[in-house]
């Protein structure tokens, strides 16, 4: 019998009313007015206050926010990031004209350690980028409190969260800016799509006319972004056969889907040139915003869930997961991580989601390009090497994580680590 494979990376997020909208617009094609964008941002901005602009993607919203401030931001001044992160952070930065300071991440959370941003300000610090990994807040009351003293911008990477009325109520609070992502595997999805919210006054200005100022994608590139959703559904199924794996490999020959990262951002190198968010983009990512709650509970259901089965267990638990955050994945440790993960791989479970094996992700990217030494974050090099995180997104159902908890006991009870020492 064929089991259902379990994943982080098989869209996600993509759920039937996903797939149809999707549909939809690739039979009717996308021109019109832009009133999903214009939604999108209202919404935003009546959630977290500040004013919201959209682009194609985080990564181009942070450039915006960086380029948007010249009075704060000049050629050669440096941002403080966190190490184990994504490499668009860094791009981001350098792409301004800036240079990423790595500091050390915090045991509890995987996150920065307020301790560590001190050590490395410098008199051309301008700005802290904390990022909730995984959807486990950042100890942003700290950072603020460091910002406020050194006067430097505190932005919130909310990327791998969305609070909804159920908090959780220290994320997206305290940032001066907040960076929100809605690609494949975010808190929500409208298969790609950034936003940045400022509390700023002058940065809101000058934001608006980079936004305005914006560029069409291509349609043949809107296009394979709609086709990834209905592509990844026809194939997953059928993964655990291997032809699900052949149908992708050929749409990928095909270049009908796009890379998430691409080979240039490897190498550390972001386009200058800002990008509008896709309206069909915008209407499928404010679908999902308008289920948060909905998609958050899923969350928070798996999450404890999986703190159940900890307890259960005696599998070790970081300190900064409470039963009700909705967390985009829940992270254990452990010896041989990278070898559980490939027999795992053998019964259809697929536990790899970019995030291993390196401190700047994914694990092909050349760090020394994105201004990272090796050693300078201890922490954060022993987390990516040990870490295995299990899925909470909505494709995630009960049975599944039940499955996964019975196939993880025996290799947890031999190789389980309680965390980061």
């Amino acid at each position: 019998m064929m089991t259902r494979p379990i994943h982080h990376t098989f869209a996600p997020l993509a759920d039937r009313r996903q797939v149809l909208s999707a549909l939809a617009w690739i039979l009717r094609g996308w021109k019109g007015r832009k009133l999903a964008r214009l939604q999108l941002m209202n919404a935003l901005e009546e959630r977290f206050g500040g004013r919201a602009f959209l682009f194609a993607s985080g990564r181009e919203a942070l450039l915006a926010l960086f380029q948007g401030d010249p009075e704060r931001f000049r050629k050669g001044d440096e941002v403080i990031v966190q190490g184990y992160t994504c490499v668009v952070v860094p791009n981001a930065v350098q792409a301004a004209g800036l240079v990423p300071m790595y500091a050390d991440i915090e045991k509890a959370t995987l996150s920065l350690d307020p301790q560590a941003v001190e050590r490395a300000i410098t008199p051309r610090t301008k700005a802290v980028l904390c990022q909730h990994t995984f959807g486990i807040p950042a100890p942003v009351a700290a950072l603020r409190e460091i910002c406020d003293r050194h006067n430097l911008l505190l932005i919130e990477d909310c990327a791998h969260i969305l609070p909804d009325d159920r908090g959780p109520e220290d994320v997206g609070s305290r940032g001066d800016a907040l960076l929100l992502s809605f690609g494949r595997d975010k808190a929500i999805s409208g298969i790609t799509g950034g936003a940045i919210v400022v509390r700023t006054r002058p940065a809101a200005s000058l934001l608006r006319d980079y936004e305005q100022q914006t560029t069409s994608l291509p349609r043949n590139v809107i296009l394979r972004l709609l086709l990834y959703p209905l592509l990844y559904t026809l194939a997953r199924p059928l993964y655990g056969i291997g032809a699900g794996k052949l149908m992708l490999a050929a749409a990928r020959s095909l270049r009908l889907l796009l890379p998430i990262v691409t080979g240039e951002e490897k190498h550390g190198k972001q386009g200058m040139v800002l990008h509008a968010m896709p309206e069909p983009c915008a209407a499928l990512a404010l679908q999902q915003w308008r289920n948060l709650r909905a998609i958050n509970d899923h969350r928070r259901m798996l999450t404890g869930t999986y703190l159940q089965a900890c307890a259960a267990h005696g599998w070790g638990v970081l300190h900064g997961i409470r039963s009700d955050l909705p967390l985009q994945k829940f992270p254990l440790f452990m010896k041989d991580a990278k070898k559980i993960r490939r027999e795992l791989k053998q019964r259809n479970i697929h536990l790899n989601d970019g995030w291993t094996g390196c401190v700047v992700c994914p694990a092909d990217v050349r760090v020394d390009e994105v201004g990272y030494r090796k050693g300078t974050d201890p922490r954060a090099e022993e987390a990516c090497e040990e870490i295995l995180t299990l899925p909470t997104h909505t494709g995630m159902r009960m049975k599944d994580a039940e499955r996964l908890i019975r196939a993880l006991h025996p290799f947890l009870q031999e190789h389980r680590l309680d965390g980061l020492e």
